[in-house]
């Protein structure tokens, strides 16, 4: 960036939170990598709630951006990953860190297969949640977010966190090859949870060479998942 440019970001929400986090995001879209910390907020109208929606206005920040800051940002290493879906998505996970309170710096790159967003800091523990429940709940929403908002044209998000992926895909290994023993004993097929298309691919190759069991894909996105099923059906 040769310029340092649009340094505030005018805003409104239903609440002063809400207008304060789309003045940041607008304030981070300009210039990717800002310290948030060094933003400062201007509320110009606190909002009224109005009664029975009756008189209601929205709530108006102004969010300012030190110049110091701003070229900080320009001279920090570039986002060139960071375009299109990816920034997307990564401006939404940021939000949602923020809003749960998780100390952590987000990012996104394109890779082959998927879009992933990674987090990093003290407090992603928080993020994954117990069982990995809270981070693949994140993953889930924004998968479907990005769905409706490029349809087929969408790619795959996948949502990292202290190399919990990597340990998910253990986790998915594990269940293909128990699945796979239930099949091949009981005959039936058996369907597993949705998944992104990442994850049915592990299902996929996991099962791939296992003989008497055979795999495909069913639903609709978001929604689809792999069903394991006997070579007598195939």
């Amino acid at each position: 960036m040769n310029e340092i440019a649009g340094l505030t970001a005018e805003a409104t929400g239903e609440t002063v939170g809400e207008a304060k986090w789309a003045a940041l995001r607008e304030l981070e879209r300009r210039h990717p990598g800002l310290d948030k910390a060094a933003v400062q907020f201007e509320v110009v109208a606190e909002g009224e709630r109005g009664i029975l929606g009756v008189g209601y206005e929205p709530a108006r920040v102004v969010a300012h951006l030190p110049s110091d800051a701003a070229e900080a940002a320009a001279a920090a290493e570039p986002s060139t990953d960071e375009v299109g879906q990816a920034a997307e998505a990564r401006a939404l996970v940021a939000q949602i860190v923020e809003t749960l309170g998780v100390d952590a710096d987000v990012a996104a790159r394109d890779e082959p297969e998927a879009v992933v967003v990674t987090c990093s800091g003290p407090d992603v523990g928080l993020l994954i949640g117990r069982h990995g429940q809270t981070i693949d709940a994140v993953q889930y929403l924004l998968n479907v977010i990005a769905y409706r908002a490029h349809g087929d044209e969408k790619r795959d998000v996948v949502v990292d966190a202290a190399g919990y992926r990597a340990r998910r895909q253990a986790t998915l290994e594990s269940l293909a090859d128990r699945v796979a023993e239930r099949v091949l004993e009981s005959g039936e097929p058996e369907e597993l949870e949705p998944m992104t298309a990442v994850e049915r691919k592990v299902v996929h190759l996991r099962l791939k060479d296992v003989a008497g069991v055979g795999t495909s894909s069913e639903g609709t996105e978001p929604n689809r998942y792999v069903v394991v099923v006997p070579d007598s059906e195939l």
